[in-house]
């Protein structure tokens, strides 16, 4: 499970993030609105922690941002030393799933996310987007621009890879590893890979999202300057 922690604490952040990696979460986190904001509308999570008081914009403009314009349902819990009912319902009313008040209990925190994520599981889909290519993990279709792409299971998995890290570069070891674990084939292998996959996912479109960031790796990104 990937979670997104929005927090502009730098204890409560280094805490949060400690225990749900130890309890098996993956994690990212920002520390101010906006790039929270552009994470969450850009990458694929399963959750996000969400506090309110936020530099830039509060949590509860990224989580209406989030509904409203982004248009993603992602399960939402928000984080806040405001415990007044009207705050409790603003939140609520922005879009949050669960509304948990500082300070809290690590392990509280993780009940809650469990439950929020046990509450969605029947209705949340889990796709990845990066601009107008889309990858529904559930059953496993891609499309770009609305035209279904038809990928191999290795390419599946690279382009996975790429779009779960999108739009940060991926090393080409890093791929190589997660691909064929200690049994990589010999080099040009993931070169092949990856221009079959530029070959479906680039090729028929007018503008290219797979880069090569030569002697590093591979990046999916809607636009790269100086690679």
């Amino acid at each position: 499970m990937r979670i997104l922690v929005i927090e502009d604490n730098r204890d409560i952040l280094t805490n949060v993030l400690d225990y749900l990696q130890l309890k098996g979460f993956t994690v990212d986190c920002a520390q101010d609105g906006l790039s929270g904001l552009h994470l969450a509308a850009t990458q694929h999570y399963d959750l996000i922690v969400l506090d309110v008081m936020l530099p830039g914009i509060d949590g509860y403009q990224v989580c209406r941002r989030l509904r409203e314009d982004a248009r993603r349902d992602t399960p939402i819990i928000m984080l806040t030393a405001r415990d007044a009912l009207d705050d409790r319902l603003q939140g609520l009313r922005a879009g949050a799933d669960d509304y948990l008040i500082k300070p809290f209990a690590l392990s509280e925190l993780v009940a809650r996310i469990e439950a929020v994520l046990r509450r969605s599981r029947g209705g949340l889909k889990r796709r990845l987007q990066v601009a107008d290519l889309s990858y529904d993990l559930d059953v496993l279709e891609v499309s770009r621009a609305g035209t279904p792409l038809r990928l191999n299971p290795i390419g599946l998995k690279l382009l996975a890879l790429l779009m779960q890290k999108s739009p940060a570069v991926v090393r080409r070891e890093i791929l190589e590893e997660a691909l064929w674990g200690d049994e990589a084939p010999d080099s040009d292998s993931l070169r092949s890979h990856i221009y079959q996959l530029r070959q479906i996912v680039d090729k028929p479109f007018g503008k290219p999202l797979l880069h090569t960031v030569h002697g590093i790796g591979y990046c999916l990104r809607d636009q790269v300057d100086g690679t």
